[in-house]
């Protein structure tokens, strides 16, 4: 048993050392912007905001997103349970997230970069890079943890206890290794490192949508979704530790289960095997278009079958939010006063949220783009007559292609299902859904204009797109919450479209937006068409 680790904290000490500049922006990251938004909460606590924003989250959409709250009583919700009802489900998420990249790239990604076989070949445990890369995750998540904790304390906030912060802290930290070990789980399993990425953040999707339902109907059924871990120890309030209890369980046993499955697998092999190809090839391989089909199209059929479902999920929502006005006084005096139908509001809200989802699908492609470069994969290709025009602009016509059946579905699915569930008549038709999700197009075509860059120009930093796109969603979606000055909001591209069915549509913006973002793809063409190709790098 020991030889199969055996030397791992050497693999340790040098992960550290390589990876030390990463962990540093990863915890400054993650931590800043789970412990720094205090203050602005404060300024939202004045007054009677308390009071407001209790009354808007009890609503079941907002529960739907943010989770429940322990507090039964207005007067009781506090600057603590807001900021731990606001914030904690997202900053866990976030941490699960950076978790399960780092722990993939560290081991499955490896493994067929052929580094893994070369660790192999000293004196080095078969599965101690597995346990060196879940120490590095565990220490980092550990550390994140006390971040956040002494900058919850540093600000002296009233209601900001000590204990409290340090729950919040450690409940984002053990979110980060409930990640990790799902992530070890499916490296194990699936035969590439990008399946068992999607796989990992395929079923955290899975887990964010049933607590959702299951936050709206009985948040104790929400005890039994792992995900329910990450949000449900109420810091501040009834300061539960008891979920975390659950968490250290289960972080033992799927940490288990992937070092036996990695033990009785062949390096480079998964459990799931990659499905084989046909004998013969379509015809369609015959054109670039169709190549590049071929290789985006699991994808595509993944992320199509994601948007649907979420859509949908949301959708059934609408139904709960019509029994909550009427059966709530001040939300209904809130709405009839504004002149503003709940429908539009939350549709507008949720419809950014999908639009930052179907943004990430034309970047996967763009950014594939390179991967095949890098693999030699487009060599072969570059012998013939195949040019890289012809390349880049099939590459961007199906990042394109697919960012318009993404809206498409995610409008679709959510309008569908929301009409099917209203009892009574709605302000909104399914045409509204369709035009409010096609209002973000621009948006969407922006963000294959910055991948199209980094492609032509930076192509290593083809990654520092999801950045700005995480930074757009956080400035939209926390905006109104947390009164962010207008410079920082304007940097963010979602900001800059109106956020239909509340506000109007503007042409001149949507035109000029889509033109800016044309422009960018004709600039990161000319970079790629002029830079040396990046193959085995």
């Amino acid at each position: 048993m020991k030889e199969k680790f055996s030397r791992w904290e050497i693999l340790f000490a040098q992960y550290l050392k390589r990876d030390w500049k990463k962990i540093i922006f990863w915890i400054l990251g993650i931590g800043l912007f789970s412990a720094g938004f205090v203050p602005a909460f404060e300024e939202i606590a004045e007054g009677q905001g308390l009071v407001g924003l209790y009354e808007t989250l009890k609503n079941p959409a907002m529960i739907a997103i943010v989770g429940p709250t322990p507090i039964d009583v207005a007067t009781d919700y506090t600057l603590g349970a807001m900021y731990a009802h606001e914030m904690l489900l997202f900053c866990g998420l976030m941490a699960m997230v950076m978790s399960v990249f780092h722990v993939i790239s560290h081991t499955r990604k490896e493994e067929e970069l052929g580094l893994t076989e070369l660790v192999r070949s000293f004196h080095i445990g078969r599965q101690a890079n597995s346990l060196a890369t879940m120490m590095e995750t565990i220490l980092i998540n550990i550390f994140l943890a006390l971040f956040i904790s002494v900058v919850l304390v540093s600000f002296g906030a009233e209601t900001i206890s000590v204990e409290g912060s340090l729950l919040f802290g450690t409940t984002v930290g053990f979110a980060g290794i409930i990640g990790a070990g799902m992530a070890l789980v499916f490296s194990q399993i699936m035969p590439t490192s990008s399946s068992a990425t999607g796989s990992t953040l395929g079923l955290i999707g899975l887990l964010f949508i049933v607590r959702a339902g299951t936050d709206i109907s009985n948040a104790n059924l929400s005890m039994f979704n792992p995900l329910g871990w990450t949000y449900l120890t109420y810091p501040f309030t009834n300061n539960d530790w008891l979920p975390l209890i659950f968490a250290l369980i289960f972080i033992i046993i799927v940490t288990m289960i992937a070092f036996s499955l990695e033990g009785s697998r062949d390096m480079g092999a998964g459990y799931f095997p990659e499905k084989k190809g046909r004998e013969y090839a379509k015809k369609s391989l015959l054109s670039v278009r169709g190549l590049f089909f071929k290789i985006n199209k699991g994808i595509m059929i993944g992320w199509g079958i994601a948007f649907i479902f979420i859509g949908a999920s949301y959708g059934a929502i609408y139904g709960d939010m019509q029994a909550f006005i009427e059966s709530n006084e001040i939300m209904k005096q809130m709405f009839s006063h504004s002149g503003i139908s709940i429908e539009e509001s939350f549709t507008g809200t949720i419809m950014m949220v999908m639009i930052v989802l179907v943004s990430i699908l034309p970047i996967l492609i763009v950014n594939k783009l390179f991967t095949e470069e890098r693999r030699l994969r487009l060599s072969q290709l570059f012998s013939t007559k195949v040019t890289r025009r012809q390349i880049y602009w099939n590459c961007i016509g199906l990042a394109i292609f697919a960012s318009i059946i993404g809206i498409l579905l995610a409008a679709g699915s959510l309008g569908g299902t929301a009409i099917s569930v209203m009892e009574t008549k709605s302000t909104m038709d399914f045409s509204d859904f369709l035009a409010t999700g096609f209002n973000y197009l621009p948006s969407v075509l922006f963000m294959i204009g910055l991948a199209t860059i980094t492609l032509g120009w930076i192509p290593k930093f083809g990654k520092v797109v999801y950045f700005y796109l995480g930074y757009s969603f956080s400035v939209n979606y926390f905006g109104a919450i947390l009164d962010i000055p207008e410079w920082v909001s304007n940097i963010a591209i979602l900001s800059w479209l109106p956020q239909l069915p509340v506000e109007e549509f503007e042409a001149l913006t949507f035109i000029t937006i889509s033109v800016i973002s044309i422009v960018l793809m004709a600039f990161g063409y000319f970079g790629y068409s002029r830079r040396d190709m990046m193959e085995g790098t």
